[in-house]
């Protein structure tokens, strides 16, 4: 491995974590354009995921108050979710997967470019079970077919009048389990190999540092700059996975 990749390697790693930390979300979409000029795709998308698990447990320490209080809110999301990856595997053989992470990228771009430039801020407060119980088992089909799975769920959060930390506590540990449940899949299918392995280990103090660096401005964020945070957070995801198919 040269140094160029390995500079690559940690431009990935150092954009992915500071993301992680700052929003709980949105690594692979950072760090996976830098890591796939360094290693072959399938390897890269294997230390994303692996990147994006182990360096979330940071952002759950964080959240760990707000987690114990919202603990069946947040199984509404994550229960459907694990369901919806091993459904999202399986029809990656019959959905074009391209496509599909077109329709995502349109709306991202089309959601946070609305209201990134609007004073007020959607706000939907009402529980709502059952669309929440949707918007998981969406996450987890997307993070099984197309490693989407905080996609449609950072715009369903930034819309709920809730405090950062809340919010956090739903985006976080789903991430986590869902690419957590991906990385076993990953694994399975012999992704982890000497190369990918040493690639992560490379990255990864790299991401960690990142990691504190975006919760150090995370605990500075007031609950409204976060929810724009994570509407801006949309168009630049969109704009990215945009990128990342017409590239």
């Amino acid at each position: 491995m040269s140094w160029h990749d390995i500079a690559f390697i940690l431009a990935g790693a150092l954009a992915g974590g500071f993301i992680n930390g700052l929003a709980g979300t949105g690594t692979a979409l950072f760090a996976l354009g830098f890591l796939m000029v360094a290693l072959d795709p399938i390897s890269a998308v294997g230390v994303v995921t692996l990147m994006s698990v182990v360096t979330g447990l940071q952002g759950l320490w964080e959240i760990r108050k707000a987690l114990r209080y919202n603990v069946a809110r947040l199984m509404r999301f994550i229960l459907p979710g694990l369901a919806g990856v091993p459904v999202g595997v399986t029809l990656l053989t019959f959905i074009n997967a391209e496509i599909l992470k077109l329709l995502i990228a349109a709306l991202l771009i089309l959601y946070g470019g609305f209201f990134s430039f609007r004073r007020n801020l959607p706000k939907f407060e009402r529980r709502t079970p059952v669309l929440d119980s949707m918007m998981g088992f969406s996450g987890g089909f997307l993070g099984g077919m197309a490693g989407l799975s905080g996609a449609l769920l950072v715009i369903w959060c930034s819309m709920r009048p809730w405090p950062k930390a809340e919010t956090r506590a739903v985006l976080q540990p789903f991430n986590v389990s869902i690419l957590g449940t991906t990385t076993v899949m990953l694994w399975w299918r012999g992704v982890y190999t000497s190369t990918t392995m040493t690639a992560f280990l490379i990255a990864l103090p790299a991401s960690f540092l990142a990691v504190q660096a975006g919760l150090w401005v995370f605990r500075r964020t007031s609950d409204m700059v976060f929810r724009r945070l994570l509407i801006g957070l949309s168009l630049l995801l969109g704009l990215g996975l945009l990128v990342n198919v017409l590239w």
